[in-house]
């Protein structure tokens, strides 16, 4: 469906441009232009996001006319995904936006980084709404490109240099594969049109060789776009930027990735091997990443390799077919984490408190029973929903081969929250009875929580997001493959810890600290083991 009304999100993008323009002019020391065009710009882009709610709830999915020749232009892309992206990102750049007005407060260039986040907000906008494979692939470039400017914002600063180009290497190897991606589809299709694109995708009898290539490309683009292994090691070290920028990366940068493969969901099913490429490299990214964030100090460090972590787990759900629930996932991380990050200060004490329960040593027996009550508390719930929403919902509770290995990591986690509970009050044998049911109740909670917004956002994204495809042998593999994973790390997780002391542990924290050296691989790759005045000219 064509509708004028789509051109309303363009108002966000714009409202943004026009404030790094006014910023431009304004680059210095408390730059009221600057400051006071960046607001205008938030305000306009969280107005531009609601009118996109409402002209989608009023025409329902829509594309603008194309503002170009040939195919090739300007088209704005209303639907669901597109709305909740843009919304999300309105949001987190409207928070940092005035996070920065305070934490740049005399800086010299306060001016020139309002400017330069602006100029990113607008690419990410841009980004989100894209109708056109044109539209899209200008703002992918043009994202990344914007937010090097960012990363060199402390230029002076060795590290940052270095992190910078890394990222400039790994972004530009994705634009290459996008590029690739977009001329395939494009040929094959006969149209630049997204939407015409993805329903002429769900309806293909034959999957042609292009199609093929096309998938995989977009599944390789997102797995470097998200800072998956092996190119993750740049998100760890751009900590040497001013921290908004550390949150801003949240708003729809480093989940394009994500977003990419969403967004082309009716291609990537056609091609179970692209599907299992996400699942097998995001799912390790997620599990190497986890196990390096345990032994990292610094605290924003540890964020960052959090963040490499769930973006892994993401595509994760991207290669399990499980689109809506990658949805809500980069929209639930993108807020927690932006938060983290902003208010980094205080997380340390947080952080502090969760490694000191991560210290007690279970004991195994502990570990399996509360593994059985997880369990129990799960299934339980999920038989009562499912009979108390069913018709609320529709199929309540989705009971596909890759929803239920989701829920079985789900229990894990429940199994370490009941645990350390019961551990910690076993120094006080008195407060166990008091303890465990609250903890018994937070576990509830999740478990209804995790339901209830599963259920909800495939309900919601149901006409917009394919549904997982059936399994083959070698899906199947993945899936056993990723939960026995998950239970490794569970057990590595509770009860290594504990054994700081061992000679073992120590000296694989050593190993684990490095990233395995995975990073110094990269470094010597892409140069970047340089000397610094040559990385700065980069």
């Amino acid at each position: 469906m064509i509708a004028l009304t789509a051109f309303v999100a363009l108002l966000a993008p714009l409202a943004f441009l026009i404030a790094a323009l006014v910023a431009r002019t304004d680059p210095g020391l408390r730059p009221a232009r600057a400051l006071a065009a960046g607001h205008a710009a938030a305000l306009a882009g969280l107005g531009a996001a609601a009118l996109s709610v409402l002209a989608l709830f009023v025409d329902g999915a829509s594309t603008s006319p194309l503002l170009g020749i040939s195919g090739i232009g300007l088209s704005v892309r209303l639907d669901p995904v597109s709305v909740t992206m843009l919304a999300l990102v309105a949001f987190v750049g409207a928070v940092v936006l005035r996070f920065s007005r305070s934490y740049l407060d005399g800086d010299a260039r306060q001016g020139l980084f309002v400017g330069r986040l602006c100029l990113t907000l607008a690419a990410v906008m841009a980004l989100v709404i894209a109708g056109n494979l044109a539209h899209l692939l200008v703002a992918w470039i043009a994202t990344s490109l914007a937010l090097h400017k960012l990363l060199l914002f402390y230029a002076e600063r060795p590290r940052a240099r270095l992190a910078a180009r890394k990222k400039f290497v790994s972004a530009r190897l994705g634009d290459a594969l996008l590029f690739v991606a977009v001329i395939l589809l494009a040929h094959t299709f006969q149209t630049t049109d997204i939407a015409t694109i993805l329903t002429t995708a769900s309806t293909l009898a034959a999957v042609p060789a292009s199609v093929i290539v096309a998938a995989l490309l977009i599944a390789l683009a997102a797995l470097v776009k998200s800072a998956q292994f092996p190119t993750h090691g740049w998100l760890p070290e751009v900590m040497e930027t001013p921290t908004p920028v550390s949150a801003l990366l949240h708003a729809g940068i480093i989940n394009a990735g994500g977003f990419l493969v969403i967004r082309f969901a009716d291609v990537m099913v056609l091609v179970p091997g692209s599907l299992y490429l996400l699942a097998i490299m995001g799912g390790f990214t997620a599990l190497f990443a986890g196990a390096v964030m345990l032994t990292q100090t610094s605290i924003k460090g540890s964020i960052a390799w959090s963040t490499v972590a769930q973006m892994g787990f993401m595509l994760l759900q991207c290669g399990l077919g499980l689109f809506a629930l990658a949805l809500l996932h980069i929209v639930a991380h993108s807020l927690y984490k932006a938060h983290a990050f902003l208010s980094s200060g205080s997380a340390v004490e947080t952080v502090g408190e969760g490694r000191a329960l991560a210290r007690l040593a279970p004991k195994p027996t502990h570990l399996m029973l509360c593994g059985f009550l997880a369990l129990a508390v799960a299934l339980g719930l999920a038989g009562v929903f499912a009979v108390a929403t069913g018709g609320l919902f529709g199929e309540a509770v989705d009971t596909s081969p890759q929803a239920l290995a989701l829920g079985a990591i789900l229990i894990m986690g429940l199994t370490v929250m009941i645990v350390q509970a019961v551990d910690a009050s076993c120094t006080a044998p008195a407060a166990l009875g008091a303890v465990l049911p609250r903890v018994i109740a937070a576990a509830g909670v999740v478990t209804l929580a995790y339901l209830t917004l599963h259920a909800g956002v495939t309900a919601l994204y149901a006409t917009s997001l394919p549904l997982p495809p059936p399994l083959s042998p070698v899906g199947i593999t993945v899936i056993v493959v990723s939960v026995v994973s998950f239970a490794a790390v569970l057990v590595l997780q509770v009860i290594e810890p504990a054994r700081a002391a061992s000679p073992a542990w120590r000296a694989a924290r050593v190993h684990l600290a490095n990233g395995l050296y995975a990073n110094a691989v990269f470094d010597r790759w892409v140069g970047g083991l340089e000397a610094p005045d040559r990385i700065a000219k980069a």
